[in-house]
């Protein structure tokens, strides 16, 4: 490991297997996928530079599509002449700042050793002894994202990073998923999966809730929906309600019979649950007696066990839910083995329930992951 990437210190679990499957020679692809502000681009460039530095590769291939964020158009080299380098290179200086002077990036950049690639104008390319770094791989389509690790050449190493959840369209096939799906099964490739927890970027978390909340206010309501927003409104004219979600069918359909599962649910911004509520129920009460539905609330955070606790059809199961986060494209739910059976239902009729109505509210799967819990801490004896 050379001097730069050493002194990149990881800030998580995840920032920790991610250095170490960079500097593994085991792989010879690595997947790091991840909302903004993991750290995902920042390690793999360092890696990247340090291993060209040290000899272990000749060139470092940056390959990142250029996409305008209002529209969602790919620009290429050919769209945009010059400007397009010009936008890779101020890419690089924002990211490397602080950590790598920014004039040895211009003389690599000169001397052929960082070498920033279109991916539009891959294909019939080798890349020998060289390090490729595929990033933002959720704006290229699957067809782009195969053609890169396709250019993968003799003692060459791929790395691809890309947000599979949060900068994607949701519902929509990109880049980011497919290689990710693919690598799973891949041998001699790894795949890492940063979540929440492992956000060090200030600002990068509340800007995940707020693109959440979005989601949530711009997705289409059907009529019962509709009614239960617009009577909410008026018996708490003062709550700052983001949408509400109902799952009547998705209850028969899966055969929900719980008298602790709710017909609906009603998300408000976080602080404004009482409000919704009222200080003795009154207010929700009143709402579910004109909308005729069973109704629970929830506010909106970053800790997704208060929808489990809120609609889940076993009331206490939340309780041994170990963690909540994004692993790839879905929302990945850790639950003690003694609660597996029970998170899950028959048939897996529960975790398909919950996956139907997060889809629906967010337009994300969930899964369950089995875990054991930790042994509890022994008291140390007072002497």
């Amino acid at each position: 490991m050379g001097e730069i990437f050493g002194r990149l210190k990881p800030m998580s679990p995840g920032q920790e297997r991610l250095k170490e499957a960079l500097t593994s020679r085991t792989y010879d692809i690595v997947g790091v996928f991840g909302p903004t502000g993991t750290g995902k681009s920042l390690f793999s460039l360092l890696y990247g530079i340090d291993a060209v530095l040290e000899g272990r590769y000749r060139r470092f291939i940056i390959s990142r599509p250029v996409v305008d964020v209002v529209t969602g158009k790919e620009y290429t080299v050919a769209d945009l002449g010059p400007q397009y380098f010009e936008m890779a290179s101020a890419y690089l200086r924002d990211i490397l700042s602080g950590f790598v002077e920014w004039g040895d990036v211009e003389k690599m950049l000169s001397d052929g050793r960082i070498v920033l690639a279109d991916t539009h104008y891959l294909r019939g390319r080798t890349f020998d002894e060289a390090l490729i770094f595929l990033d933002d791989a959720q704006s290229v389509s699957p067809e782009s994202a195969v053609e890169v690790m396709m250019r993968i050449g003799h003692n060459s190493k791929l790395v691809v990073a890309g947000d599979p959840v949060f900068q994607r369209s949701p519902g929509a096939q990109d880049g980011a998923t497919l290689i990710r799906e693919v690598l799973l099964g891949e041998e001699k490739a790894v795949v890492v999966d940063l979540g929440i927890k492992d956000i060090v970027r200030p600002g990068a978390k509340r800007g995940i809730r707020l693109l959440l909340e979005t989601r949530m206010r711009s997705r289409p309501l059907n009529e019962i929906e509709k009614n239960i927003v617009d009577v909410a409104r008026i018996h708490a004219p003062d709550a700052d309600i983001i949408t509400a979600v109902e799952f009547v069918e998705e209850k028969k359909r899966f055969e929900i019979t719980s008298e602790h599962t709710p017909d609906g649910l009603i998300v408000v911004k976080e602080g404004f649950l009482g409000r919704l509520v009222g200080r003795g129920g009154e207010r929700i009460e009143k709402i579910e007696a004109d909308v005729d539905l069973r109704l629970r609330a929830v506010e909106l955070t970053l800790d997704f066990s208060s929808f489990v606790r809120a609609i889940h059809p076993v009331s206490w199961v939340y309780k041994h839910v170990a963690d909540a986060d994004f692993a790839g494209p879905e929302l990945a739910f850790k639950v003690a083995t003694e609660a597996f059976g029970a998170f899950v239902g028959q048939k897996g009729f529960h975790v398909k329930f919950l996956d139907a109505v997060f889809r629906k509210l967010m337009g994300v799967g969930i899964r369950a992951i089995e875990v054991a819990r930790p042994a509890p801490r022994k008291a140390r004896r007072r002497r």
